[in-house]
C-alpha cells in the first residue's frame, strides 16, 4: 500500500486528468513528482507543492531524472483522437504528437525507463481498445487513438511491472486548460452520478475526469486492483461516499 514514504511520478501532470490526480495526491499528503514538458508551465501551476522533472515521453533520453528512485508511476498523458494543433504537424503528412508518439511509443518509452522495482505502473487508457471495430468505437479510432492506447497497454502488461490500466469511457468535467492548484484543490464535488467499474472493456457512457483521477489514486491502496484492466464510467444516483473498497473488490 502507497504511503508518504514513496515518490508517486505524475506523467502528464499538467492534462486535465493529471492535475486532478496531483491534487488529489497532494490531498493524501503523498509525495508527488510532475513529469512535464514546460518546467515553467508548472511551477506556475503547482505552487512548488510538486517536485517537478522536465522531460518528453517521446524521447527516451530525456526521462532519467523523472523516473529516478519512483515506488509508483501514474501515466495520464494523451493528445486529440483527431487531427489539431496539439498534433504539432512538422508537415502536413507527419504529426511529432499524434496518438502513435504519445499513447504508443511514448508509453512504451515510459514502460522501459520504469525502475525494475516499481511498485505500480498505472495507465489511463480507453473504453474501446478491444472494440475498434464496433461503433462508435471504429469513428473514435479513426486516426489510431485506440490502436496507439491498446500498444501502451501491450506494453504495460508485458513488463512484468504490477500495473493497473483503466479505461474511462467520453471524458467530460473540467478542468478543460490548464488552472492553478488552489483552483484544482477548490473542486470538492466529484461527479454527479454512481461510478460504475468492471473488469474488460464492455461498459458505455461518459466518465467524469474528476472520478478517473479518484480511480488512479484510489487504485493506489488496494492490492485488488492490481494486474487488472478495467473500464470506468459514471451512471446512476451517485451515494453520499464512493466505497472505492467495495467497488475494487469486484474485479
Amino acid at each position: 500500500m502507497v504511503s508518504n514514504a514513496d515518490k508517486i511520478l505524475v506523467a502528464g501532470a499538467t492534462g486535465g486528468v493529471g492535475q486532478l490526480v496531483v491534487a488529489k495526491l497532494l490531498a493524501k499528503d503523498l509525495n508527488v513528482r510532475g513529469l512535464t514538458r514546460s518546467k515553467t508551465k508548472a511551477e506556475s501551476m503547482f505552487e512548488g507543492r510538486v517536485e517537478l522533472v522536465e522531460g518528453d515521453i517521446r524521447y527516451p533520453d530525456s526521462l532519467t531524472n523523472a523516473v529516478k528512485d519512483i515506488n509508483y508511476l501514474i501515466c495520464c498523458t494523451g493528445t486529440t483522437a483527431f487531427p489539431s494543433l496539439k498534433w504539432d504537424f512538422a508537415n502536413l503528412f507527419q504529426a511529432s504528437n499524434s496518438p502513435e508518439a504519445v499513447d504508443g511509443e511514448g508509453v512504451k518509452n515510459l514502460v522501459s525507463a520504469a525502475p525494475a522495482d516499481l511498485k505500480r505502473f498505472v495507465f489511463v487508457s480507453s473504453c474501446g481498445v478491444l472494440r475498434k471495430d464496433s461503433l462508435p468505437f471504429n469513428i473514435l479510432n479513426a486516426f489510431g487513438v485506440l490502436d496507439a492506447k491498446l500498444v501502451g497497454e501491450k506494453a504495460i502488461a508485458a513488463s512484468n511491472l504490477p500495473y493497473t490500466i483503466i479505461r474511462p469511457g467520453r471524458l467530460i468535467d473540467g478542468p478543460y486548460t490548464s488552472y492553478d492548484l488552489n483552483t484544482v484543490l477548490r473542486a470538492k464535488t466529484d461527479g454527479k452520478k454512481a461510478v460504475i467499474v468492471a473488469r474488460g472493456d464492455n461498459l458505455n457512457g461518459d466518465t467524469s475526469r474528476i472520478d478517473v483521477a479518484n480511480a488512479c489514486v484510489e487504485s493506489l491502496f488496494y492490492d485488488t486492483t492490481i494486474n487488472k484492466d478495467f473500464s470506468i464510467v459514471n451512471e446512476g444516483e451517485r451515494p453520499s461516499d464512493v466505497d472505492w473498497e467495495k467497488l475494487f473488490a469486484q474485479l
